[in-house]
């Protein structure tokens, strides 16, 4: 049986021996909207909730992904950015920032990576910096005593838009609405105060209303004051499905049972080998967001089975202080890891080892890559040299009768166990 996942910008293949049964966990099958751009146009002029549309003569600033997310900008800008002109407002008054977060900025070179070369010949462009205090507006504290810092450009204008799409999110429980700003144009000591609620029991896959993470986020949101959101669905090919547009609340609750029914599966029983992939290109474009494969893939795989995680990563690790804190000093183990991070605290970016750790201590993951095999060998994980390599090491460690499991989508796959 042929075994076909994305990898970078392609695939990566390999044969299961005869003998052996595979299950595929993954999105619903569902094609994309005939006329993506219709879809959008009808959301953004029939919009959720109460919103008003901006005016002629105020500054607007759309607060839109980095290069790891796969926005189809192609689609919700023509609409969102017609609206606009229609109702008066300017191009020259039009900023667009880029939501970073505290992953590495962009350059302007970078810049046609996530928007159409059109849109950044007309408008302003720029990247946020997590690290500029200069640039950074404090609004107080949250509820849950999260320092709110945000992009002082932002907050500038007069009228503020979020872009995003809404999928699963591994301790957000979903990505979407107000959080391309509230995360992604925040300081890093906001980031890391919010990240850090990702070790609470509620801060978990799938779950909105009770998960502190999230709804400090949606706090923050509210402090910055965000007037229109216009959020994508995609499928598994990454085209459009369902779009939301209107007050960010209004289009979290209406998105959320959407992504749900799209993402959301049952599995009747953990696998014995999980063969995954993040989803490619840009899921897989580094350590630090393939990493969220690896949790979405283990949460359906046995305690002492086999993870085989198919990811490029033409980036590397995605971020240098995970990458200092893993060898300065070289960590050996993953119980290692574990203990030292609980000793030290929170701190984003070597929580990314946490999270690698927290599933490999009971997963024995291999991981397939672009990668030299000493760096993911630093980063603890098993490389192997190529995807048929990794299945025929994988089987010669499980029982005949192995379960065996196929992920393909895993950063946008909600796997829930039956039992």
């Amino acid at each position: 049986m042929q075994l076909i996942l994305p990898y970078g910008n392609g695939d990566i293949r390999a044969v299961l021996p005869a003998g052996y049964d595979v299950e595929y966990v993954r999105p619903r099958a569902v094609p994309s909207a005939d006329d993506p751009s219709a879809l959008v146009r009808d959301a953004v002029y029939n919009p959720l909730g109460e919103v008003k549309p901006p005016r002629a003569g105020q500054t607007v600033a759309i607060a839109i992904n980095d290069k790891t997310r796969p926005v189809p900008h192609e689609h919700l800008l023509p609409p969102l950015l017609a609206g606009m002109r229609h109702a008066g407002v300017r191009d020259d008054d039009v900023l667009f920032i880029i939501a970073a977060g505290m992953h590495p900025r962009m350059a302007p070179a970078e810049f046609a990576a996530v928007l159409p070369a059109e849109i950044i010949k007309t408008y302003r462009v720029q990247c946020h910096d997590a690290y500029d205090s200069a640039n950074l507006t404090h609004l107080g504290e949250t509820a849950r005593g999260t320092p709110v810092q945000i992009n002082s450009d932002y907050l500038a204008a007069d009228y503020r838009i979020v872009l995003g799409n809404i999928e699963p999110h591994q301790f957000q429980g979903f990505s979407g609405g107000v959080k391309s700003a509230a995360i992604g144009l925040a300081g890093a000591e906001t980031i890391n105060q919010n990240h850090a609620m990702m070790l609470e029991e509620n801060a978990r896959l799938g779950e909105y209303e009770t998960n502190p993470a999230r709804q400090d986020v949606e706090e923050i949101g509210r402090k910055i004051g965000i007037d229109f959101a216009l959020n994508a669905i995609l499928n598994s090919d990454k085209q459009i499905i369902g779009a939301f547009a209107g007050d960010p609340v209004a289009v979290m609750r209406a998105g959320i049972p959407a992504a749900r029914a799209l993402c959301q599966l049952s599995v009747a029983a953990p696998f014995d080998l999980m063969i995954a992939s993040p989803g490619g290109h840009p899921k897989d474009i580094n350590i630090y967001q393939a990493q969220k494969g690896l949790a979405h893939a283990a949460a359906v795989t046995k305690d002492g089975g086999v993870m085989l995680l198919c990811a490029a990563c033409p980036e590397g690790s995605g971020n240098q202080d995970y990458e200092n804190w893993m060898m300065n000093p070289p960590m050996r183990s993953h119980e290692a890891v574990l203990k030292r991070f609980e000793g030290e605290g929170f701190q984003v970016g070597r929580h990314k080892a946490f999270q690698v750790s927290r599933d490999a201590a009971r997963v024995h993951t291999m991981l397939v890559s672009d990668l030299d095999a000493a760096f993911a060998r630093a980063l603890l994980f098993h490389p192997q040299p190529d995807l048929q390599t990794a299945i025929d090491a994988a089987l010669d460690m499980l029982p005949r009768a192995a379960r065996i499991g196929l992920m393909p989508a895993a950063n946008a796959t909600m796997a829930v166990l039956l039992q």
